[in-house]
Parts: structure tokens; C-alpha cells; sequence
């Protein structure tokens, strides 16, 4: 009988009792990698914001609860003061009434255009980025430019519009004095600038839709304007939604145009009367003309309180319209 040739094989090595087995280095860096490597990609993200927006924004707050001066090393701290100074300050209203016209005055035909404008833009169109690059161009156009230019074509005296108006039978609009008329040229200003650059953040959710769907609602019987209402604008309210309330917060800050379009010469009252003042250029005044830094910070939070309050209106405004356009 042959004898068994096959070797047993080796025992399996015997752990420690209580010690847990050994991880692979590599096993443990992927594990590692898998684990930590999405929190450092957004990291250096999160200390950018940290550094110029968090911290800003807490110091703007502590600021305003002190009496401060802008070459003030001893400020004096008044708590609520300078809220309560802001309650009954007529020029801070005033400021806030000429911000929320120029807000609605922008940034309503603002939107509406650029919704109309990427509907255009998304049709069969000869030299499609041509077009596009060209509702661009006023946005990436110097501001103090565009500021110039308007303030010349709104004049008073030598400025186009009131010549064409002129043309047309109208008698002159003295634009920077009248305070409903600056209101509404510093909005044409606004919307010369962001609606091409609105227009194409809808162009691109627009591009984004299924054609499937506008194929089947086509088969059905639907028009252009019906799927539109129906598929479109429902399907856009994500988009609608950001740009709702990005220009929100960009309309209520507004600081540049009303500035620029001030005829007077080293004013930045917003016009003799401050008649068309904004939030921002009040602050600006207070800061560094006044020197009332504690003043100035307590606008700003009010400010910042304000946007909040109105891009959430807005948001839930802008939800609903969509979800009552996709139940039709």
C-alpha cells in the first residue's frame, strides 16, 4: 500500500486573545481616504467664507452694539442704541422706501424679460452663441462706463431720452430730481446689466428639459404657448427659485448705479433731496462721511435682516406660481 504523500496543512497562526486583527496599511489609508477626502475639497471653501463672509458678518453685529467712531480706539458700548436711534431715523426710511421701488422696478421686468429672452434664445436661431455672447456683453461691460453713459442719457438738459421724448411730443423729465423718475432710470441701469446675464442661467435649466416631453405634448395637441405654461415653466421653478432670489439680494444692495447716476459733483447722498438714497449708500455715508461705524454696522444688519425676510417671501411666492403652472 502506497503511503500518503500530501503534506497536512499549516496551522493557522494563533492571535493574542483580546487583540483585535491587524488592518493592512493601505486597506486603513483607504478607508481614511474614503472618509476625509470630501470634507478636504470643500474645505478651502468653507475658510475663504469664513475669513471674508462668517467673520464680517459676526463683527459687523458686535460692532453695532457700540458707539464708535471711525478713528475711535474707545468705543463706548450702548446695546440697542443705535437700533433704536435707527427706528426713528426719517432719512433711514426714506433710504428704505427708494430701495424697495428700485427693487420692484428692477428686478420684476428684470426676470420676466430674461425668462422671455432664454425662451427666444432656446428657439432655432442662426448663430446661437453669437446671440448668446451678445445679451452678455452689458454685464461684463465696465460699470462706471455704463454708469456714465446712463447718467448722460438721462439728462436733464442734452440727454437722449428726454431729445426723443421731445420728438414725440412729451415735455422733459428732469431725471435726477424728480424721485419716481430717478428710481426709474437707475432700474433701467440695473436690468441693462443683469438681465442678459439672468437669461442665460434659464437658458441653461431651459436646455436641460427632455425633449421627449415637448415631443409628446406636441403629439397630444399642446401649442407653443401651452407647453410652455405647462412643461417649462414648472420644470424651471429650481432655477426661477435661485434667480428669484439672487436678484433679491444683488436688487437690495444696490449701490453703484445710484451713485454713479448722482449729477451732483462729489455727492453720494443719493441726489440733493436724497431723493433716490439707497440702504447701502446711507451706510456708505454714515461709515465713512459721519464716522458712525456703530451706526453704520446696526444699518446693515437691519439690511441683512430685510433680504432675509424678502427672499423667503419671494421663495415661497416663486414656489407656488410653479406648482400652480405644472397643475393646470
Amino acid at each position: 500500500m502506497a503511503a500518503d504523500t500530501r503534506q497536512s496543512p499549516a496551522p493557522a497562526p494563533v492571535r493574542e486573545p483580546g487583540r483585535p486583527p491587524r488592518q493592512v496599511w493601505r486597506d486603513r489609508l483607504t478607508h481614511w481616504d474614503y472618509k476625509a477626502s470630501p470634507y478636504l475639497y470643500i474645505a478651502p471653501f468653507f475658510l475663504v467664507f469664513a475669513v471674508v463672509g462668517l467673520f464680517p458678518l459676526l463683527y459687523t453685529g458686535y460692532l453695532s452694539l457700540f458707539d464708535r467712531d471711525l478713528l475711535d480706539d474707545s468705543p463706548t458700548f450702548v446695546g440697542l442704541g443705535n437700533y433704536l436711534d435707527l427706528v426713528g431715523d426719517e432719512q433711514f426710511w426714506k433710504s428704505l422706501v427708494n430701495t424697495l421701488s428700485i427693487f420692484l422696478l428692477s428686478t420684476v421686468p428684470q426676470i420676466t424679460i430674461a425668462v422671455g429672452l432664454a425662451a427666444l434664445l432656446n428657439t432655432r436661431l442662426r448663430a446661437p452663441t453669437g446671440w448668446r455672447i451678445s445679451v452678455l456683453l452689458p454685464y461684463v461691460a465696465s460699470l462706471v462706463a455704463l454708469g456714465i453713459i446712463f447718467a448722460n442719457l438721462f439728462g436733464p438738459q442734452y440727454g437722449l431720452v428726454n431729445g426723443v421724448l421731445e420728438t414725440l411730443g412729451l415735455d422733459r423729465v428732469d431725471w435726477q430730481a424728480d424721485r419716481f423718475s430717478s428710481h426709474a432710470a437707475i432700474a433701467v441701469m440695473v436690468n441693462w446689466r443683469w438681465t442678459g446675464y439672468n437669461a442665460l442661467i434659464v437658458l441653461a435649466a431651459m436646455q436641460a428639459i427632455p425633449k421627449d416631453l415637448h415631443e409628446a405634448a406636441t403629439v397630444d395637441g399642446a401649442g407653443a404657448f401651452r407647453r410652455f405654461r405647462s412643461i417649462t415653466l414648472p420644470l424651471l421653478r429650481p432655477t426661477l427659485i435661485f434667480v428669484v432670489v439672487t436678484s433679491t439680494i444683488g436688487g437690495l444692495q444696490v449701490f453703484t448705479e445710484p451713485k454713479l447716476f448722482d449729477a451732483m459733483p462729489g455727492s453720494n447722498n443719493g441726489g440733493a433731496a436724497n431723493q433716490f438714497q439707497t440702504v447701502t449708500l446711507y451706510m456708505y455715508q454714515s461709515a465713512f462721511e459721519t464716522q458712525q461705524l456703530g451706526y453704520a454696522s446696526a444699518i446693515a444688519w437691519v439690511l441683512f435682516l430685510v433680504i432675509i425676510v424678502i427672499a423667503l417671501v419671494n421663495f415661497l411666492l416663486t414656489r407656488r406660481l410653479a406648482d400652480s403652472g405644472g397643475d393646470r
